[in-house]
């Protein structure tokens, strides 16, 4: 909490300090200026060196796609505004904000390059470097995201960026999550710190930008309830619907905790600029390229002393203090240049990198592990291709990594689609990858006997072949994913890899409806498992629909309301369960969960703010006590709560 308000009062006098111009006179005032509004016809008016519109807020992503500062209030943007800040229709939340969350769907056309550590399931808050966005924007410019916890504590995401010239502009960005659970042992804690900059030249000739980012992420952990509560929570036994800290757990001294630091670069010497008259028919913009990225992360797990009855055996009778630690240094070369015979932008990369994963010195004599590091260097080769005739483009984008190492593999995407205005947009997408499984599933080492191993695992082959229509009519997209060597962890938390193949099918269709003030939005996923389903688990249908209302009230509308209620359902299916000391989810064959829940919600727009009062789950009055997040882990009960985003342009 006090770190949360440190960094929102440093932000604001940051603010503040900008926001200020010497007159002539040698005294200080507020630079003139007018609200913002979100709506295309308003337009944002600061007395600088000109007219500033609102199209001039800009926000750059890694892959240079760029898109304006939005103030408008929206579904989508009732569907983001969660810790995350990201739709999580395929996600399964736990109950309070800031723990994991079970899936519901995969996406399998993101797959990165290298093994990372593993540790998934606490990385769905985890920047990673497409995460990170740039700006340019005429005057500085805030964003505060805030929204109240479950318990007690909020979330608090809080941006300040500004150009020092037209050509240096700097970001500074800060989520910081603290709340307090309903069930004992249920605190999260963690922390977002990201610094990004860019910069070029006043001709253009050389550009940098990066980012030095700064993760943490703590965690009580619970172990889920016991048994005799678990029954107490299906019956609504009164003596502990009011109060859920009275639920036995199985944990009552164990946390986990990740943090994550990485430094990125990218700079550009152009060597031949579109205006050059030297070959500019066979090629231009060619452009020499260096990145860097220096990656860490570091997971723990303690526990003030071993319980045997939930992990098994240990070679220790005092605490528990397993340490994994994982470093990659990756420089990657590149040239870039357009040219007609490629009908487009083309670039040939080469990248050298190194990795070390493992323990300082081995956690547990008593099992025979015999290394307790994994080290190794890669060199790769690669191109990627950005292609246009008319309204028809393609994206491609391959890397090589030959050798036997752990980094060896490969990752292809290819993408082609075809634009027609706003009207609609027709993609058509490939993707092929093979990579070694996380390192946690080759490598592990733990006080407690049976979670050591040693593994020489097969690549994972993941092939993916899908499409999107997006149009005024509505939405949808069609994955086939193809899955060999598919890695996972059974239901005794070990890993193994499926001797077949995982075949796995996911189509999703979206359209909103209209009734003059009223909306009916509906998304609808249907997944099918046609082989590997006894280790690739999903829920057949996953359906939600938001039935709202939308108007502006007051004289002169300076209030837009919107509520509604929206419904999520998904059917019955053998959820994963979640492993507190792997921070990972594990195959279980004994629990089906599939419900529905209806959340109520009233939303506001005054200006540059929006306004969120949220009441989650209110169907728990009614329905019966089956909702589950995993086995053991009760989903959240009936919580009102509330948030704010604000925008500041000064």
């Amino acid at each position: 909490m006090k770190k949360n308000i440190l960094v929102l009062f440093c932000l604001i006098s940051v603010q503040v300090i900008f926001s200020q111009i010497r007159n002539v006179d040698g005294s200080f005032g507020k630079i003139p200026r007018r609200g913002v509004d979100s709506l295309p016809d308003n337009e944002i008016n600061v007395k600088l060196s000109g007219k500033t519109k609102y199209t001039d807020y800009k926000i750059i992503s890694h892959k240079n796609d760029t898109t304006i500062v939005d103030t408008t209030l929206t579904i989508q943007k009732e569907y983001k505004f969660n810790f995350l800040r990201k739709d999580n229709f395929e996600l399964l939340a736990f109950h309070n904000q800031g723990q994991t969350f079970n899936n519901l769907g995969y996406d399998f056309t993101k797959i990165s390059q290298f093994p990372d550590i593993g540790y998934k399931a606490k990385l769905f808050n985890y920047f990673h470097i497409e995460d990170i966005n740039y700006y340019q924007v005429p005057t500085p410019t805030t964003e505060i995201m805030y929204r109240t916890g479950l318990e007690q504590g909020q979330v608090l995401d809080a941006l300040f960026t500004t150009n020092f010239s037209k050509r240096f502009n700097v970001a500074l960005a800060y989520k910081g999550i603290r709340s307090l659970g309903k069930y004992r042992r249920s605190l999260a804690s963690t922390g977002n710190f990201r610094l990004s900059f860019r910069y070029e030249s006043p001709k253009g000739q050389y550009a940098i930008r990066g980012h030095a980012v700064n993760q943490d992420f703590f965690h009580q952990e619970n172990g889920g309830i016991t048994p005799t509560a678990l029954e107490a929570f299906i019956n609504d036994d009164p003596n502990f619907s009011g109060n859920r800290a009275r639920m036995d757990i199985n944990l009552n001294n164990a946390e986990n905790t990740l943090d994550a630091k990485r430094l990125y670069f990218e700079h550009t010497f152009k060597l031949l600029s579109s205006k050059d008259t030297v070959n500019q028919k066979d090629f231009s913009n060619l452009k020499l390229g260096h990145s860097f990225t220096r990656d860490s992360k570091f997971y723990r797990f303690n526990q003030g002393s071993a319980t045997t009855s939930v992990f098994g055996e240990s070679n220790t009778s005092v605490g528990i203090n397993d340490k994994t630690t994982y470093l990659l240094y990756d420089n990657q070369f590149f040239l870039d240049f357009n040219s007609k015979y490629v009908l487009g932008k083309f670039r040939v990369k080469t990248a050298l990198s190194s990795y070390t994963y493992g323990y300082d010195n081995l956690q547990n004599n008593t099992v025979g592990i015999t290394k307790n590091k994994l080290k190794g260097k890669a060199i790769s080769f690669g191109a990627d291709w950005n292609g246009r005739i008319g309204n028809f483009y393609v994206n491609a984008s391959g890397i090589l990594t030959p050798g036997s190492g752990r980094l060896s593999g490969n990752n292809f995407k290819g993408e082609a689609f075809y634009k027609k205005d706003s009207v609609f947009t027709v993609k058509a997408r490939v993707g092929i990858s093979n990579k070694s499984p996380n390192f946690n599933f080759l490598l592990h080492q733990s006080s407690y006997d049976s979670y050591n191993w040693e593994n020489n695992f097969a690549q994972i082959g993941t092939r993916t072949l899908g499409g999107v229509i997006d149009s005024k009519w509505g939405n949808a997209s069609l994955d086939i994913t193809n899955i060999s060597n598919y890695t996972y962890f059974n239901d005794n938390s070990t890993p193994e890899q499926f001797l077949g193949d995982v075949n796995y099918l996911k189509a999703k269709v979206s359209k909103e409806f209209t009734f003059g003030k009223f909306a009916l939005d509906n998304t609808l996923m249907y997944q099918k498992v046609a082989n590997g389903n006894s280790v690739f688990r999903v829920p057949e249908f996953v359906t939600r629909n938001t039935l709202y209302y939308t108007d502006e009230w007051f004289k002169g509308k300076p209030l837009l309301v919107q509520i509604g209620a929206t419904f999520k359902y998904f059917t019955k299916y053998k959820a994963n369960a979640y492993n507190p000391l792997l921070a990972e989810f594990t195959l279980q064959n004994d629990t089906e969960i599939g419900y529905p829940t209806v959340d109520l919600f009233f939303n506001a727009r005054v200006r540059r703010t929006r306004i969120y009062f949220k009441a989650d789950n209110i169907s728990s009055f009614v329905l019966k006590k089956n909702y589950f997040s995993a086995p053991n882990y009760p989903y959240r009960d009936f919580v009102i709560r509330f948030g704010v985003v604000w925008n500041w342009f000064i």
